[in-house]
């Protein structure tokens, strides 16, 4: 039987650990060049596909792919570009069908969240109605940790290291300064329904009095006295008060605390800064002085401090991408199994597309206290071993050594698609 080619794209938000995957499914196909012929990376996400531009990876180095392992961003570009219904446009999985069958695509693999995972069901769906076999694998990323059946998602490790560590090193900021300046302190993180970065923040503290003292939760209504009446006491009793705060945090009516009244690519509400407006409330009504820090592109970007569990995990549900289609797995994601807590083991499954496709996981309610500000010791558990490890990149001149790869095009045999 003649070997096929590869097509591998990133999609959303980056991570620091996303090129880790592409590592991981880059490598594996090499180790397959019997099977596998050459792998193609979308140039900027599945546009890349669509626009018939493409990166022949096999003229990067073996050291180059192996360096992706430590760099974060997307090394081909990613994309906020879902993909319609087939219903409205079938024209654009034509395309891309078209663009695979021109170039010998047999094996597609898609790293992203949950727009697109459902974008790869449809691929190998369409792939199939066109009479081209398709096989389609999901690589899992999202910092938001909400992709279901997986027991956590790759990126997410390494932002829950980061916000933890950043809310402890500023509440110890903090703290030292409060008699006579700032006396609370708000970090805004990711999270626009599921408060599982929020949470990470919790792990900053290990005893009662330590910061973060509030973290508020899109999965808790925002009760504003209540919020209010809690800042006041932690002032009163600790002398200071640290605050986490989730983007997505909403009033009881469902409305998000920041709505900017706009939409992203996928169709998302657009987000406006919640730090800034707990910020105003702290002032207005308490007359507290306050700082804020909104962590946006920092706290998914910091390969410096990556979880080295979040690292091994992205590596390898990019590597059983590859295993699992070339045992004949198709419209499946590989996900992560957690065998136990302490000591921490974990190994690889599988979930079929149709059902991690467009659903959320969102924080258990167990995993909040119950007065909605706090986690649980269960939440502990559940978190504390994904921060776990350092995988620190080298250094040169002071500076992270991060690598630029070659990025040498595959020549175009189609016409420029119609848009």
């Amino acid at each position: 039987m003649p070997k096929k080619n590869a097509f591998y794209a990133q999609s959303g938000g980056v991570t620091a650990v996303i090129n880790a995957s592409a590592c991981g499914v880059i490598e594996a196909c090499r180790r397959h060049k019997s099977r596998i012929g050459k792998l193609y990376a979308g140039r900027n996400g599945i546009l890349g596909a669509l626009d018939e531009d493409m990166i022949d990876t096999s003229h990067e180095s073996a050291r180059a792919i192996a360096a992706l392992r430590h760099t974060p961003g997307g090394a081909f570009g990613s994309a906020r570009f879902k993909l319609k219904s087939l219903e409205q446009n079938k024209a654009e999985y034509e395309r891309l069908i078209e663009v695979f069958r021109a170039h010998d695509i047999g094996y597609f693999f898609y790293n992203g969240g949950g727009d697109s995972a459902d974008t790869c069901l449809k691929v190998s769906q369409i792939g199939r109605a066109m009479g081209y076999p398709l096989t389609a694998i999901h690589v899992p990323k999202t910092v938001d940790n909400d992709l279901p059946i997986t027991d956590t998602c790759p990126g997410f490790g390494s932002v829950a290291k980061y916000i933890a560590v950043s809310t402890r090193e500023a509440a110890l900021d903090v703290a030292s300064m409060a008699k006579t300046s700032t006396k609370v302190f708000i970090l805004e993180v990711m999270g626009r329904h599921a408060g599982w970065i929020a949470a990470a923040g919790g792990l900053a503290g290990e005893k009662p009095g330590d910061a973060p003292h509030i973290i508020l939760f899109p999965e808790i209504p925002f009760d504003k006295p209540a919020f209010l009446a809690r800042v006041q006491s932690c002032v009163k009793d600790y002398g200071y008060c640290v605050v986490v705060v989730s983007e997505g945090v909403r009033n009881p009516d469902g409305k998000f605390l920041a709505d900017a009244g706009t939409t992203d690519a996928f169709g998302h509400a657009q987000l406006g800064g919640v730090a800034t407006v707990v910020a105003t409330m702290v002032r207005d009504e308490l007359k507290l002085k306050y700082h804020y820090a909104i962590a946006d592109y920092l706290q998914r970007s910091a390969r410096h401090i990556a979880s080295k569990v979040d690292v091994d995990q992205a590596y390898a549900v990019g590597r059983a991408a590859v295993d699992l289609a070339l045992k004949g797995d198709n419209s499946v994601m590989p996900t992560i199994v957690r065998k136990s807590d302490r000591p921490y083991r974990w190994t690889i499954g599988k979930a079929p597309l149709a059902k991690v496709a467009n659903q959320e996981k969102m924080m258990p309610r167990r995993f909040i206290s119950p007065d909605g500000f706090r986690i649980t010791a269960a939440a502990r558990r559940y978190l504390e071993p994904l921060v776990q490890g350092e995988a620190y990149p080298p250094f040169r001149r002071g500076l992270p050594d991060y690598v630029e790869l070659a990025k040498v095009a595959v020549p175009k045999k189609l016409p420029p698609r119609q848009k």
